[in-house]
């Protein structure tokens, strides 16, 4: 039996065949339709259509009236070369009833040609012959090509000629219905050419910039005997990783062995490491290098300035094994994570892969809260699909587990955020899945403190902010029966995997996750897990997962305070958790609506409850106006948790991009950034991993429909696809032989590539797309989905839930899942397999991380409409390939700045407002709700406008020269506020009304960049 990888990348490679096949009409010698409005690739409209088309240079584009191949001769001229063209014609049958469309024989012709001079000017010649057997085969000289050659000065002043085969019919014909060319081909060969260098991108000792030519409303291809012939689709396969590539044999990086005897595994991790620097990025190797490959002075410093980095890398791994063999606290926090994420594995990866394991070691200092480590953001970054998730996960269930060894019996370690509505289902349930294991450690190791739980913090366009005894309408009612199920966060049970029902208990006012197998470790009625943000500010869970925009709630929000320090004492109510500042319907500050407890002291020392890491997910995402706000954000909470717990927290990144991040570190946290695992000496080598030139991760093609709507090639791409695995499941004998694939395959093949995802850049395209499905689409039955921000929560759940465990029976399944950006985090679903993407992403980043949902785990394919009339997507379509290879070359530096005046004066009511509740009302052992009470207490503290600009200028670093408009914002600010504050006849009560702007309830106040859910 052939091995299902490889068969997955022989039968993508198949279905590519016969889809282009069929976009062109390959094979398709006569047609009841006009082949206009059938095939959209390799089609040449005439030059005189274009010519007097309205759309001027964009019409060219969308359906061009030649195909050209630019290159850089070597030598002067004359030049000297040999042009093949190939073509065929459509003409109408009218001898039949109903008349049809029968297409010609294949028309070709070489033809040898002589460009005599450098000039710059445009030759022109005329393929006789092919014009010739062109007319016998439609019986009118109508229709006919010509050859031209452009000469023009590039950069440089190099000469570069573009040749190309031109549509020459006339626009109307008297006898011909259709005066197009199809299956349209160029070649040029017998001419020796240099490479261009891709003007994109910078020099670099790592990558290889050269390309052989570009093409002309087409793609290229270099042939191995120096020829160069066009292609209506520009392909390339992005090989598989493999995580170890050095000869050494790879280190035991099982949890199983990690769990129990960890030391010699990691003792050989380090010293591998340090060996492959010490040759790969010697001086001696790098000075050999840079003789053989030409290096510039500047790109031999920028390999320097690499192999410091991979030094610095290597020594933090080998003082993170220290630490483990010196601090035996740590080593077992370390033995029991890895236990922990073995239990959360089940079975689907028995270990760590090394970078993993490599990035955990080198950040065991953090654990320890080493002052040292929180100066600097460490930022997680491999490909996507390489594992980034659980290797944080690891690093904070060990902090979580250190914890509880160290005497933190409860509260926060970590809180991590998503950018905005791009935390997805599948990566809660593998926070879940992490918690619950490492709950299950701390069972069976007898840990002492409070059970390990998690917190969903994401508000209550998904989840309730709050559960109300007298809900207004529209808000969650404990007493309907069906509302706990619109809420349900967990696929599954993270500790037995069983089904999940939702409850609301109004004992102790808690809206639960219950598993009711018999078999699950988990002994109480309601899983510790926390949805409602009541909830987790009464319990404080061990690592909160949420999305970006809830930060602004610590502005307004005082039960927050659990997020950046102590609360103010338990309820003596069981089962009500923590109780914070006293407010009218709040007596006693717990915020069980109608408590009548009383106020208890906290369970452990205040200075031990401010969490030690925040998590920040995709990086590269927090930019424009969303970063800037943020940055503000971030630096208040470091203030408000210095000032109140002496605690600097550590701050771990994840991030599929690289550009830029020093600079937007500094924006964002004010510290400096580090990357981990460091780049290798050449593009696709690393310590840690290796581009598998024999495996195949996915197929990338890129399609310019000519003629046609992005709607139109993705309906006929969606119907080919889909009756090709219809083919496979109603005759899979024939289908096998002709891909040649097991027979035994076929099966898992219809599921690995039945369900298709089309992928939009804008609700506008998506809904285009969904109506098309709708009609356009020949197959029945076709079962569609939309993963979209405007899905019902409920509505993704169940989704999700049916593409990873399909219907029995293919009509059953979903055939098409329409998605937008939610859909490009987090979604990790081994049956998707193919995607149409409608045209290009606006950011590299965002295409990089849609198309890695494909091929997670088995080879898959990814078409690439682009939008032609837009120059960004001709432009990237020209360079496809490299595009590709050096994605991350591409991406985009991040635009952030902190230092706006207008970002300043949206911000600073929050700052305000949140030192007025975080600091100041527990100095005044009192509420600080009514103006009334500030006023008094302002006066009797001393408190001015200048002590509170202090305290800004401090927190958002605002105190050099170049700050002093901001200084000024915020002085008038406070000026301002404390005017209204000290005013008798002030009409408000409350100090948040005091704000013209209003205090910010929200990051989605200022933007919305992302659906909500993947």
């Amino acid at each position: 039996m052939t091995g299902i990888h490889e068969d997955c990348r022989k039968f993508a490679a198949w279905l590519n065949k016969q889809v282009v096949s069929a976009a062109k009409g390959e094979g398709v010698t006569q047609s009841a339709v006009e082949p206009e409005g059938r095939f959209w690739l390799g089609r040449l409209e005439t030059e005189a259509k274009v010519a007097n088309s309205p759309f001027g240079d964009r019409s060219e584009r969308m359906s061009p009236c030649a195909i050209g191949i630019r290159v850089r001769p070597v030598g002067q001229s004359p030049w000297r070369l040999d042009v093949s063209v190939v073509a065929h014609g459509w003409w109408k049958d009218r001898s039949t009833t109903p008349s049809s469309w029968r297409k010609t024989p294949r028309i070709e012709e070489t033809q040898a040609i002589t460009i005599p001079t450098s000039g710059v000017g445009t030759h022109t010649f005329v393929p006789a012959t092919f014009n010739s057997l062109l007319a016998n085969a439609v019986n009118s000289t109508d229709l006919s090509v010509g050859i031209r050659v452009e000469v023009e000065h590039g950069r440089g002043g190099a000469v570069e000629l573009i040749i190309s085969v031109v549509n020459e019919s006339p626009e109307d014909s008297a006898v011909l219905a259709d005066t197009g060319l199809y299956e349209v081909g160029l070649k040029i060969s017998g001419i020796k050419t240099e490479p261009f260098l891709l003007s994109a991108l910078p020099d670099s000792f790592r990558y290889d910039r050269r390309i052989a030519a570009y093409g002309i409303n087409c793609g290229i291809e270099a042939i191995a005997d120096g020829s160069i012939q066009s292609t209506d689709t520009v392909e390339t396969n992005r090989p598989r990783p493999k995580y170890w590539c050095v000869e050494s044999p790879i280190p035991d990086c099982s949890f199983s062995t990690l769990a129990s005897k960890p030391i010699p595994s990691l003792e050989t991790l380090v010293y591998a490491h340090a060996k492959w620097g010490q040759a790969e990025w010697s001086s001696e190797e790098l000075d050999r290098r840079s003789i053989e490959e030409s290096w510039s002075q500047s790109m031999r410093k920028e390999a320097d300035h690499a192999a410091h980095e991979f030094n610095v890398e290597s020594e933090r791994m080998a003082t993170g094994l220290r630490i483990l063999q010196s601090n035996p606290m740590l080593l077992r926090s370390f033995m029991l994570m890895n236990a922990a994420m073995e239990i959360s594995s089940r079975g689907r990866f028995p270990g760590w892969r090394p970078f993993q394991l490599g990035f955990i070691l080198a950040n065991l200092r953090s654990v320890l809260m080493d002052a040292s480590e929180t100066d600097t953001v460490d930022i997680l970054w491999f490909a996507t699909g390489g594992g980034k998730t659980e290797t944080y996960l690891g690093l904070l269930v060990m902090a979580a587990l250190h914890d509880r060894l160290t005497g933190k019996s409860c509260g926060m370690t970590a809180w991590s955020r998503f950018p905005l509505r791009l935390l997805s289902l599948q990566q809660t349930q593998r926070f879940a899945d992490a918690i619950a294991a490492a709950e299950i450690i701390r069972r069976r190791e007898g840990i002492a403190g409070e059970s390990f739980s998690m917190g969903f913090f994401v508000g209550d366009s998904s989840t309730p902010n709050r559960i109300k005894i007298d809900p207004q309408p529209g808000e969650p009612d404990s007493l309907d029966e069906s509302m706990p199920k619109r809420y349900q966060v967990l696929l599954r049970c993270p500790f037995c995997d069983h089904d999940l029902r939702m409850h609301f208990d109004r004992t102790r006012w808690r809206l639960l996750h219950v598993c009711d197998s018999d078999a699950c470790p988990w002994p109480e009625d309601g899983l510790p897990v926390y949805i409602v943000d009541d909830e987790i500010y009464r319990f404080l869970p061990t690592i909160v997962v949420g999305t970006l925009d809830k930060v602004a709630s610590i502005s307004i929000q005082a039960a927050m305070r659990g997020f950046v320090a102590a609360p103010y004492g338990l309820c003596s109510v069981e089962g009500h958790g923590f109780a914070y500042s006293q407010r009218s319907d709040k007596k006693t500050g717990c915020l069980v609506p109608g408590c009548r407890g009383s106020r208890l002291a906290l369970p452990m020392a205040a200075n031990r409850f401010a969490p030690t890491f925040r998590l920040q997910d995709e990086l590269h995402l927090l930019r424009d106006s969303l970063g800037a706000i943020d940055a503000h954000y971030e630096s208040l909470l470091d203030h408000l948790e210095l000032e109140s717990s002496n605690i600097r927290p550590k701050i771990v990144a994840s991030s599929a991009t690289l550009t830029g991040y020093e600079r937007q570190c500094k924006a964002l946290y004010q510290r400096s950034g580090r990357v981990f695992p460091c780049q290798g000496p050449r593009a696709s080598t690393t310590f840690w991993s290796v581009a598998d030139e024999g495996t195949l991760l996915r197929k990338y093609v890129a399609l310019a429909p000519r003629g046609a709507t992005l709607e139109f090639a993705a309906d006929r791409l969606l119907t080919t696809m889909q009756q090709l695995i219809r083919r496979l499941r109603d005759s899979p004998e024939a289908v096998c032989h002709e891909a040649g694939i097991d027979l035994a395959n076929a099966t898992a093949l219809v599921s690995l590539f039945g369900t298709n995802v089309v992928y939009g850049n804008t609700i506008r395209d998506l809904d285009a797309s969904a109506r098309s499905l709708e009609t356009q689409v020949p197959v029945q039955p076709l079962v569609t989905a939309q993963l979209t921000g405007h899905t019902p929560f409920e509505e993704v759940r169940d989704i999700l839930r049916r593409l990873e465990h399909p219907e029995a029976e293919f009509n059953d399944r979903i055939h098409v899942v329409a998605a937008s950006s939610m859909m490009s985090h987090g979604v990790d679903i081994d049956r998707l397999n193919s995607m149409v993407m409608l045209g290009q992403p606006l950011s590299t980043a965002e295409f990089m991380q849609a198309t890695a949902r494909i091929g997670r785990k088995f080879p898959g394919i990814v078409y690439v409409l682009h939008k032609m009339p837009l120059e960004r997507d001709a432009s990237l379509f020209r360079a496809f390939n490299s595009f590709v290879e050096q994605g991350d070359r591409f991406v985009e530096a991040v635009p952030i700045t902190r230092r706006s005046r207008r970002v300043l004066e949206r911000t600073l009511p929050g700052l305000i407002m949140a030192r007025l509740q975080h600091l100041h009302e527990p100095a005044s052992n009192g509420a600080l709700t009514l103006i009334s009470k500030v006023r008094q207490y302002f006066a009797s503290n001393q408190i001015v406008p200048e002590t509170e600009l202090s305290s800004l200028v401090q927190m958002l670093t605002i105190s050099s020269d170049l700050d002093l408009p901001l200084r000024e914002e915020a002085q008038q600010t406070l000026r301002a506020f404390f005017s209204r504050i000290n005013d008798p006849a002030t009409a408000e009560r409350f100090p948040n009304e005091l704000f013209p702007t209003g205090v910010m309830k929200s990051l989605r106040d200022v933007e919305e960049q992302a659906p909500i859910y993947d």
